[in-house]
């Protein structure tokens, strides 16, 4: 057998055999989807958005005047003075999809399609281009147990309760979540770009200088060696948790209003972006944790206290304009955890930085309600040592987002602290992929903002119609 497998050579030897053993698996299916109207329309950068979740008020308006059928208006509609029951910025959203689709603004798929999207975007640092491949399909909504959907973060419920409304009042899913799968051989991807012979239906880029393509794929025989290949693969939930809680709350409504009819119904199911964690393009970027306010700090102290667990570097920044700090705390942060767990540490009455590299056997206290694969994750080493032992934070706290603040960028990090905006904050080194996986294998999850995988999956490529008497169909 050579040495790289086609599709339909390791469904034969591989996938098929362990299905007639295995009882949980992963199913995976194509769906008649919305898209703005590519036949009259082509200036789609006008009409996505990033997650509803990283829209801030500003950016809200902002899309808001870019065009009058921007997503915005559905995944984050506003909000008025005198909302009721019957007039809110969830009715709101379910009026304008309504509308869109009635006027042909938005059109459905006649029949069944993968969405097969490429991203090229700039990495940062002076890196080369990189192009993530993603497919948009259906996978059914598992329970918490099955082992299949695996996430990795904890969820909030204000979060979720907000989604819900959205989805009952749309019927549909207007965003969705973000899933890894394992494919080292990235044999899924590869069959399923030799069907891409044609242009594809969307081609954009956003003003960052990302490229954005999507080819509606309408191939049976396509669908069907995807959907087996999957059925073995656990897929990981890389962003997206509220999102797909919030599925399977819609869900277990339905049947409770509909009983358990048919697994394939269409409220089974929810909108996935699957994409290979071993694809070249994927990047995760770090969280950096910014603080507001930390009552009765004083440097000595705190350093004396961490220094119980951290062994302490203090690093004098270059007298340099902003970019030259960040890339040197970046480079200098990078370098130094590469076997070790290391954050760093500014101040905004302080010009210097600090390192702070955790001893052998630090993580020991950290608690023993920690599986040791969660000990590992800088995310809780900071938070357990750090923020709570050493600064007197208490668990709540953490979930405050008064006090804390997360960004992924370290110049505007630097400059957040260094403008007074917030007195502190820790920067931290991306979380490893291996880490990611291997806490979703051991079913545990994450402090919030573990993981920020970039580039975020953009609102308003494809919809999900969501009809409870529709039936999903399994190739």
């Amino acid at each position: 057998m050579t040495e790289q497998l086609n599709l339909k050579e390791y469904i034969k030897f591989y996938i098929k055999p362990w299905r007639s053993k295995q009882r949980n698996m992963a199913i995976i299916a194509p769906f008649k989807g919305l898209t703005y109207n590519y036949y009259v329309r082509n200036d789609f950068s006008k009409m996505v958005a990033p997650p509803y979740d990283v829209i801030s008020s500003e950016e809200q308006e902002s899309f808001y005047q870019l065009d009058p059928y921007n997503v915005i208006r559905l995944i984050l509609a506003k909000k008025k003075t005198g909302d009721s029951d019957w007039d809110n910025r969830y009715t709101r959203s379910a009026d304008f999809f309504r509308r869109w689709e009635s006027a042909g603004i938005l059109i459905r798929s006649n029949e069944p399609c993968l969405y097969i999207t490429s991203l090229s975007y700039d990495p940062g640092d002076g890196l080369p281009k990189r192009t993530r491949w993603g497919i948009i399909a259906l996978a059914r909504i598992e329970d918490p147990d099955s082992g299949v959907i695996l996430p990795h973060e904890k969820t909030f419920s204000a979060h979720k309760d907000d989604r819900l409304k959205l989805m009952r009042a749309c019927e549909a899913q207007v965003s969705q979540i973000f899933g890894l799968y394992e494919d080292s051989q990235d044999i899924v991807m590869s069959e399923c770009k030799k069907a891409l012979d044609f242009q594809p239906q969307i081609d954009f880029d956003t003003q960052d200088g990302t490229s954005h393509r999507m080819w509606i794929l309408r191939r049976p025989d396509i669908f069907k060696l995807v959907t087996e290949a999957m059925a073995e693969k656990s897929i990981f939930i890389a962003d997206g948790h509220h999102r797909y809680e919030t599925a399977r709350n819609y869900r277990n409504i339905m049947r409770s209003r509909h009983g358990r009819l048919d697994p394939q119904r269409s409220y089974e199911f929810v909108m996935t972006y699957l994409s290979n964690m071993n694809d070249k393009g994927l990047t995760i970027l770090p969280s950096h944790r910014l603080i507001k306010r930390a009552q009765n700090f004083d440097l000595t102290a705190f350093l004396k206290k961490a220094e119980g667990w951290f062994n302490i570097e203090k690093l004098e920044l270059p007298d340099s304009e902003l970019p030259v700090k960040s890339r040197f705390l970046k480079v200098r942060l990078e370098q130094a955890g590469k076997s070790d767990t290391v954050i760093a540490f500014v101040h905004a009455d302080y010009k210097d930085c600090y390192l702070m590299t955790l001893k052998k056997g630090g993580s020991d206290d950290m608690g023993e309600d920690l599986h040791p694969s969660q000990k590992k994750l800088d995310v809780l080493v900071l938070s357990r040592l750090i923020l709570q032992k050493s600064l007197g934070f208490q668990k709540d706290d953490l979930d405050n987002e008064e006090i804390f603040h997360y960004l992924s960028s370290t110049e505007k990090t630097l400059d957040q602290v260094f403008s007074g905006d917030y007195e502190m904050s820790f920067l931290l080194n991306p979380t490893k992929i291996d880490h990611v996986k291997e806490i979703a294998d051991n079913s545990l999850v994450m402090p919030r903002k573990s993981t920020f995988f970039y580039p975020k999956i953009l609102s308003g490529l494809v919809f999900n119609k969501i009809d409870p008497n529709e039936t999903i169909q399994i190739p």
